[in-house]
Formats: C-alpha cells, sequence, structure tokens
C-alpha cells in the first residue's frame, strides 16, 4: 500500500487523478479501524493533514464555508452559535479524543448511514464542495451526495474540499439514540431545522435507511401547519402526525442495534420532542416569552 502526503491541495487533486483508487485520510478515525481489522485495503492512502485551508473556514456572501478538515471540537468551539443542529450532533461523536480528530468532511467520504453529522446537514440543505483536477468545482447538495450504504456521488478523481450552509437562521435540534450514553453508533437519529424567513422545516435521518435522508412528506405537511406569522402553539395532534411521516420516511433494517420497528417508533418519538423544542424556541424569540 502507497501513502502518499501532498503538501497543497493541487498535489493531492493531482495525485487523487493519478491514483483514483487512493483512498483520502483526514482525521482517520473511521478509516484506520477498516484497516487495522482488515476490511479495507486501498491501493493507496492519501493523507490530507498537511493541507491547512481545509482546516479553515469563513463566511462568503452570507454562507459558511467549512474546510473538509474542521475537526468537531472546533465545530463546537467556534461554529456552535451558527450551525447548533451539527455542534449537537458533534458533541454526540466519539470521545473528546475522536471529536479533536475527526471531521465532517472525512464522515462525508465515509458515507456512513449511521453518520451523526449528515441529519443536520440535510435539515439545513448543505451543499458539498468537491473537485478534480480535470473538471475543477463541483457543487452537490447533501441531498443528492449519499448513493448507498457507504457510496456517495463523488466521482473517482473527486475529493471533498467544503461544505457550504447558511448559518441558523431559526432553532435546530438533534436527537440521537444508542445502546448507551457516550461513544456509540447510533441507533438512529433524527435533525430539525426550522427556517422561519421561508416558512419551512427541513429534517435529516440518521440509521434509518441505506443513506441518510430527509422526510419531505414531513417538512411539508409540518412547514404548512405551523403558524408561522400568528404564534399559535403547537398541536399535540400536529406534532403527532410529525413524527408519524417521519417514521414513514424511514426504511430501517433489523440488526444487532436495534429492530426497524424500534427504529420507526424512536423516530416519531424524536421527531415530535425535536419539534415541540424548536417551536417553543421560536415562539420565545417572538413574544420574549416562554411557550407553555
Amino acid at each position: 500500500m502507497e501513502f502518499l502526503r501532498p503538501a497543497t491541495w493541487s498535489e493531492a487533486l493531482g495525485a487523487k487523478a493519478e491514483l483514483p483508487g487512493a483512498l483520502p485520510l483526514q482525521g482517520g478515525t473511521d478509516v484506520m479501524v477498516e484497516i487495522n481489522f482488515d476490511e479495507r485495503r486501498p491501493e493507496a492512502l492519501l493523507d490530507l493533514t498537511r493541507i491547512r485551508e481545509l482546516a479553515e473556514w469563513d463566511m462568503t456572501d452570507g454562507r459558511l464555508r467549512v474546510g473538509a478538515a474542521v475537526p468537531y471540537t472546533r465545530l463546537i468551539t467556534e461554529l456552535g452559535a451558527s450551525l447548533p443542529g451539527l455542534a449537537q450532533a458533534s458533541r454526540t461523536v466519539g470521545s473528546p479524543q475522536i471529536r479533536n480528530r475527526g471531521t465532517v468532511g472525512g464522515n462525508l467520504g465515509a458515507a456512513s448511514p449511521a453518520g451523526d453529522g449528515h441529519p443536520p446537514l440535510l435539515a439545513a440543505g448543505a451543499v458539498i464542495e468537491a473537485e478534480s483536477a480535470a473538471r475543477g468545482v463541483r457543487m452537490i447538495p447533501v441531498a443528492e451526495f449519499f448513493t448507498g450504504v457507504k457510496r456517495n456521488a463523488l466521482a473517482p478523481d473527486e475529493l471533498i474540499r467544503a461544505f457550504w450552509t447558511a448559518p441558523a437562521s431559526g432553532p435546530q435540534y438533534f436527537a440521537k439514540i444508542g445502546t448507551r450514553n457516550a461513544m456509540v453508533i447510533a441507533v438512529c437519529s433524527f435533525a430539525i431545522a426550522l427556517h422561519p424567513a421561508e416558512r419551512r422545516v427541513g429534517t435529516g435521518l440518521g440509521s434509518a435507511a441505506p443513506t441518510p435522508r430527509r422526510a419531505p412528506a414531513a417538512e411539508e405537511f409540518i412547514s404548512r401547519e405551523l403558524d408561522w406569522d400568528g404564534r399559535g402553539p403547537l398541536r399535540e395532534s400536529t406534532a403527532r402526525r410529525f413524527g408519524e411521516l417521519v417514521a414513514g420516511a424511514a426504511s430501517p433494517i433489523d440488526d444487532v442495534r436495534g429492530t426497524g420497528d424500534y427504529r420507526r417508533h424512536a423516530l416519531s418519538v424524536m421527531a415530535r420532542r425535536t419539534l415541540t423544542w424548536a417551536w417553543n424556541d421560536h415562539t420565545t424569540a417572538l413574544t420574549g416569552k416562554e411557550a407553555s
């Protein structure tokens, strides 16, 4: 197995073009485990940790551009107020050591259905910036990025450079169920993002289908039902129906972590709870009073 360690982004793109089978390495929190257990033997490892620009973020035209190598710890400390849903998900990733090394870019590259960062990106409507030496930059909506179990839309010669998303314009929440409280792969997870200016709700489901996915029918229903102008309370029947539609969007399997039926039930509960928390935050921001 070859080990490639480019010093610049252009060198990395050139290496990926010459060796499309080279496996990109960011934090290595997934890749090295698979190699150690002999689950994967790539022809080469492409270590991207020397490329400083991948570990930077900035604001451009009102949107955040977050480099693929920004670790979870920095997402929490530096972008927690701007991306609260992703920060909440980042806090659930592994241990402090894993959060110091692991990155959303690496998580996207692995494309695991259980990746904790995926549901908040889906709910927020993020876009993935990918690049190849031959064709330049390509922007991929995150809802189109996941193509199968641990498969994504990247071409063989492409690398993830960053993701783009607008700062939160309304409340965001992430919820996750695992077999214990920490250092655990999600049995299932759910993210919600309220976009009040657009009168729209975004959703993201994790570990509930072959790929992370949204719940479009649930989004359309709740976006229509919420009293965006009237500041009215969230009806229990509305929250319950939202949960049912979220559960209906899932196509989970039975495995050692949980059954498909349990995952659907858990998703409906998490959807109701996170919607309630987000709506209470929204109405509190409008009225200055805690919602009842």
